[in-house]
């Protein structure tokens, strides 16, 4: 699927105004003869969906609506603004009507992800983009109120900052139903994808599975450790990282930042007919940082792979070092 093409750990849920004003019916939006029922609907949905992101460590973000009762920024403009077919302005700071939902307010206790704004978009003149960019997210899953305002807005902005943006589709609710296809649609051709909140979830479920993420480092056994050096940092540009020492064995170790290391012992320390695996050949190891290492450690134990070293703690965090089918060593290791 698409979504496998993100990573949780560069991800972040946005919940847009999810607030009395827009999905009570004693809130602005009831009291204008919106529906409101249809317009709640999506809180049972919406819970379990953050619920089951607070549970994998995927940060969200909140944005609450906001406006003053005398406010002369807007009073500049000479047409009618949409506060004007409402019963009021809504979501007068203060208020019940600016409250987030009693069936969504324990979930949003963190107030440092609480984003507070004066207009539709979570972007504009708040601070959300630098709060994503703290958090280290490069996705948007939003979901919230309304469609073709609040929502479509901030998706528009987050695509114009470069981020991934999905829509999840029933997390969110507008004030007219005949709109929402044809901006759903508008979402997908210009500014990401939309998925339903099952697709999400599976999304989320295959994110925990252990998986390898990428490769870390290579160790290369160098006959010469001197002449390697040079070829690699004089020659080839690599750049020295200061905080290298002898690998556990004492060996000499040069590591660099492109994450290439080098010791001796190579590049054949053995004849080919009495090498024991991991012995013969230029390549000493190769790291990868995994998902999951327990899951990972379980699945291989399983399956019967040889181990050179048993979970524990690595120079990169908790790690596994395994024999590949050819005798090749892995360094297999989970961030702390």
């Amino acid at each position: 699927m698409t979504l496998d093409l993100l990573d949780l750990k560069k991800s972040a849920l946005v919940v847009i105004d999810l607030q009395n004003a827009f999905c009570h019916k004693d809130g602005t939006l009831g009291r204008s003869g919106l529906d409101t029922d249809r317009l709640g609907a999506v809180i049972p949905v919406l819970r379990g969906v953050i619920e089951r992101c607070r549970a994998a460590g995927m940060p969200v973000l909140w944005t609450v609506q906001e406006h003053f009762a005398a406010d002369h920024r807007r009073a500049r403009k000479r047409l009618p603004s949409h506060t004007s077919k409402r019963k009021g302005v809504s979501a007068l700071a203060g208020t019940w009507d600016a409250a987030i939902v009693d069936e969504l307010a324990d979930l949003a206790d963190d107030p440092s992800l609480i984003i507070r704004k004066h207009r539709f978009g979570g972007f504009y003149e708040t601070r959300l983009d630098v709060v994503l960019e703290m958090l280290g997210a490069e996705a948007l899953f939003v979901a919230g109120l309304t469609t073709n305002a609040c929502v479509e807005t901030t998706i528009r902005e987050a695509y114009l900052r470069d981020y991934d943006v999905i829509g999840l589709t029933d997390c969110i609710a507008g004030v007219n139903p005949d709109w929402e296809q044809t901006a759903q649609q508008v979402w997908r051709q210009y500014f990401g994808m939309t998925a339903s909140s099952a697709d999400f979830l599976g999304w989320l479920d295959r994110q925990a599975a252990p998986r390898t993420l990428a490769l870390h480092h290579v160790l290369l056994k160098v006959a010469d450790l001197e002449a390697a050096t040079r070829f690699y940092i004089d020659l080839l540009g690599f750049s020295l990282r200061p905080d290298a020492k002898p690998l556990p064995d004492g060996r000499p170790f040069v590591a660099t930042l492109q994450g290439l290391g080098l010791t001796g012992g190579g590049p054949d320390s053995c004849e080919p007919d009495s090498c024991k695996p991991g012995e013969r050949g230029q390549v000493d190891h190769l790291a990868f940082e995994v998902r999951n290492l327990d899951a990972l450690n379980a699945r291989l134990k399983e399956a019967g792979v040889s181990f050179v070293r048993e979970l524990g703690p690595g120079p990169y965090g908790r790690a596994i070092y395994v024999h590949d089918p050819d005798g090749n060593i892995l360094e297999l290791f989970e961030p702390a």
